[in-house]
């Protein structure tokens, strides 16, 4: 592997890890800054503003990468990821967290420019491998920083910052001395109206044909936002987890997901057709969060992780279901409409899940699980639905 792959595939680790990194140790975090146990709405809102500084600065660390070239927007957000951590170590405030969590969603933005630059050095024929590498390498990262957040935080509740901090620079100097320029700057002027992250989701609900299935994606993917929101606490309500046990948890299910992704789908969508792969993957994920609403015992959340991660082996099936509801011309814009409701459900879901975790935490912290159960109980109609055999359409 070249030397500029290694610096692009360090730099997705670690932004994975950052996101990982903040889970175990947050709720103590915010009591030490907010002086109040009532934290959960702070959760949401920080994890909705991360989400929400990469659904606005994507397309354009994207489009100033076309003008200016990729090797400056990578090493911008790199140090701005750097600066951003060692904020967060000394934060006394909560606004001063708030502040770092915003420049970290922003400088996690680059993951776009990071897939520019593959695509750059990268011949046709085999960028799929690379793509590969590049996802598993994200999934290693989302492994280790829970892990690492959770055993650091137990020592000093800043140090994963210190850590994190001291990584990023690390990979700063890196790319400094190592990562060559990608590719010519174009140095056109910027299209100031292609920068708007709602502009793909007016051509989704200007086509009717597409909305359906658009809708499953933004319904799916807020549902997956309630494990970073509300995960670190429930554990700590239910079981009194410190941060090593919230990070090994969510390790755990890290490891148990990507043997699921690279192990299962194809055999399941064979077994199942694709569209019984994405309703067997909703079932597994029902039963295993109805277990974890009810259970009292720590051991079983672990017993249960392969059942939990199994919820995943539809999610290729249903990206194949919807490339088939628009035709081969429209891939690319299509795309890019599903990856902008992806990003928005990553701001409304937290903000909900959190809300409703307040709501029940003293009485039942379990009962989050179960608003899952019913929001995917919404979802299985509009799943069946949207899938069935149409005639693709034309964006």
């Amino acid at each position: 592997m070249n030397k500029p792959l290694i610096v692009i595939f360090a730099a997705i680790c670690l932004n994975a890890a950052g996101i990982g990194l903040i889970f175990p140790i947050l709720p103590r975090l915010l009591e030490e800054v907010t002086h109040t146990q009532n934290i959960a709405p702070y959760i949401g809102i920080m994890t909705a503003l991360y989400a929400a500084m990469q659904f606005v600065f994507a397309p354009v660390l994207g489009a100033l990468s076309d003008n200016l070239g990729r090797r400056p927007v990578l090493l911008i957000s790199l140090a701005g990821a750097a600066i951003d951590y060692v904020i967060m170590a000394f934060a006394p405030h909560l606004w001063m967290l708030l502040l770092g969590r915003a420049i970290a969603g922003l400088s996690s933005a680059n993951i776009s420019v990071a897939m520019a630059y593959i695509t750059d050095i990268t011949p046709e024929d085999q960028r799929a491998g690379r793509f590969g590498l590049f996802n598993a390498m994200f999934g290693i990262g989302f492994i280790i920083g829970p892990v690492l957040g959770g055993l650091l935080g137990d020592y000093w509740i800043r140090l994963p910052f210190i850590a994190a901090a001291l990584l990023n620079a690390c990979n700063f100097l890196l790319a400094l001395f190592v990562l060559p320029e990608s590719r010519t700057p174009n140095r056109q002027k910027i299209n100031l109206a292609a920068l708007n992250p709602l502009r793909p989701l007016r051509w989704a609900f200007s086509m009717k044909g597409i909305l359906p299935i658009v809708l499953v994606f933004f319904i799916l993917s807020a549902t997956g936002e309630v494990y970073g929101t509300c995960w670190a606490l429930w554990g700590f309500d239910t079981f009194q987890w410190n941060g090593l046990w919230i990070g090994l948890s969510l390790g755990a299910f890290g490891i148990c997901q990507t043997l699921v992704q690279a192990l299962l789908p194809g055999p399941a969508t064979r077994l199942f057709g694709e569209r019984g792969a994405v309703l067997v993957g909703v079932a597994c994920s029902c039963v295993a969060l109805v277990i974890l609403a009810f259970i009292s015992q720590d051991w079983m959340v672990f017993a249960i992780m392969p059942l939990f991660a199994l919820g995943g082996i539809g999610s290729p099936a249903l990206q194949a279901l919807a490339t088939r509801q628009v035709d081969k011309d429209s891939q690319g814009q299509f795309q890019g409409v599903l990856a902008s409701a992806v990003s928005l459900a990553s701001v409304v879901g937290p903000l909900a899940f959190s809300t409703f975790y307040f709501v029940v935490q003293k009485d039942w912290p379990g009962a989050i699980w179960l608003s899952v159960v019913v929001v995917y109980f919404i979802a299985i109609p509009l799943i069946i639905f949207s899938t069935r055999k149409t005639r693709p359409v034309k964006i």
